[in-house]
């Protein structure tokens, strides 16, 4: 959804969030942290310190709560130049706004004289303040976070940003100290629907057959679709959302790709599969599954998209030796993790079939913003979770509770008495996950499972 759709519908909501905001010296971490805050990539992520320069805004939702989050420029308080003095104008912009502050530290680097500066500044301030000692990777390591006591703040919080550590008990305590507001509505006015492969499986004649129209160029030499074509496509039914579909550059491996602009061409390819709603992962029906096939049907899955597989040119196979069912035996053995990914046979040259995808988008879209209700998903536990069935190494573990963080794609967050970083075993996710999508019918769409231990 655009920001403008987002800024309309909280004003039209009259939803007034409580603000978060983001500080600390150049390079530290906070625009990663941001991102992961807000479970998007809005700010620019680098080494190079300045990158970010104005307020950046985003909404973070946490346990059907939300707070307005915003991203500041590294502070160097007493430089002079143009461009340092006007982030440090942005900064106490955005701390004059905020509710509680995150000052962020790099924990790896230690105590620093303009964090001493920072925190300085910081505490003339009626605020609540937040030391979140970043760059914290591994227990030996969050263990020195200590030394930022000294700064007089109470709470510090050894993270990575990077790889999530310490995120959740940084969010929880955040709630703790904001009014509660529930997260603003949000509207989904289309499906967003990437059209996914290798080249020449027909993706752009899939494309010009939804839409009635020969909207992209067909070819039969491999890599004609360079970048890609958005195209809405709306429904006849009533209250049936529209279709944006993304057709995509066919995806090679990385050493059968010729001159930067074809490889970037495959770079933007995976970039816009991350943006979709939905995939439909083309496969040749005349030249059957092969291993890139499944690789691509791998950057859809680690992106939380929900796929569906269409066999294309379906109607150039012998049927007499060749069966739908001996077909899927074949996909279903090389993409063994997209067990959930429903299949359709059709020719997009012809059309057959090819009204079908409609109602299979709509439903794969509908399973990925299902919610669970706090009743349902307490039966579930009393159903298949209140009995220890896990184990990891020779520890027994037990799960107290799950709740569901996030939708699109469906995320759960498992509470457990693990304790040092221990994991529940990868088959007890498998067996979870499987039990989710039986009870409540996640069509086409990953499950995503996350795991937390005591403190």
């Amino acid at each position: 959804m655009s920001e403008q759709i987002e800024e309309k519908i909280q004003s039209e909501e009259k939803v007034i969030l409580p603000t978060v905001a983001i500080v600390g010296r150049p390079n530290v971490g906070k625009s990663t942290l941001f991102n992961r805050l807000v479970g998007a990539r809005r700010s620019i992520v680098g080494d190079m310190p300045g990158i970010t320069r104005d307020r950046i805004y985003g909404v973070a939702e946490w346990q059907e709560r939300a707070f307005q989050l915003i991203d500041t420029g590294g502070i160097v308080p007493d430089d002079e130049a143009i461009i340092p003095a006007n982030i440090f104008k942005q900064a106490k912009a955005a701390i004059e706004e905020a509710s509680l502050l995150l000052f962020v530290v790099d924990v790896r680097a230690g105590v620093s004289p303009l964090d001493e500066e920072i925190a300085k500044t910081l505490r003339t301030l009626d605020k609540p303040v937040f030391i979140v000692a970043n760059k914290a990777e591994t227990d030996r390591v969050a263990q020195e976070a200590g030394e930022f006591h000294r700064f007089g703040y109470e709470d510090v919080f050894p993270v990575s940003a990077e790889h999530g550590v310490g995120i959740y008990e940084l969010c929880d305590a955040i709630l703790e100290i904001l009014p509660e507001v529930a997260p603003p509505p949000k509207v989904q006015t289309e499906i967003n629907v990437a059209i996914i492969g290798r080249p020449n499986v027909g993706k752009s004649s899939l494309v010009n057959k939804l839409l009635g129209e020969e909207r992209v160029i067909v070819s039969p030499i491999a890599g004609t679709t360079r970048d890609s074509v958005d195209s809405l496509v709306k429904s006849k039914q009533e209250g049936v959302l529209p279709i944006r579909i993304i057709d995509t550059a066919g995806i090679r491996r990385k050493g059968k790709t010729e001159g930067l602009e074809e490889k970037m061409s495959v770079v933007m390819a995976r970039k816009h599969i991350e943006r979709a709603d939905v995939a439909l992962l083309l496969i040749d029906a005349v030249e059957g599954v092969t291993h890139l096939d499944a690789n691509i049907a791998g950057y859809a899955h680690d992106a939380g998209t929900s796929i569906i597989l269409v066999v294309n040119k379906w109607d150039l196979v012998e049927k007499d030796t060749y069966t739908a069912k001996m077909f899927e035996e074949k996909v279903r053995d090389q993409m063994k993790f997209l067990d959930y990914a429903p299949i359709i046979f059709l020719s997009a040259k012809s059309g057959q079939r090819v009204h079908k995808l409609h109602e299979l988008i709509a439903k794969a879209n509908e399973a990925r913003n299902l919610r669970i209700g706090t009743g349902q998903l307490n039966q579930f536990y009393r159903d298949f979770l209140e009995q220890p069935k896990a184990t990891t190494g020779k520890s027994r573990l037990k799960v107290f509770y799950l709740t569901q963080a996030s939708v699109r794609p469906p995320t759960f967050v498992l509470f457990t008495n693990a304790r040092n970083g221990a994991k529940l075993h990868f088959s007890y996710d498998r067996y979870l996950i499987n039990r989710l999508r039986e009870t409540f019918d996640f069509y086409a769409t990953p499950i995503r499972i996350q795991q937390r231990g005591r403190r």
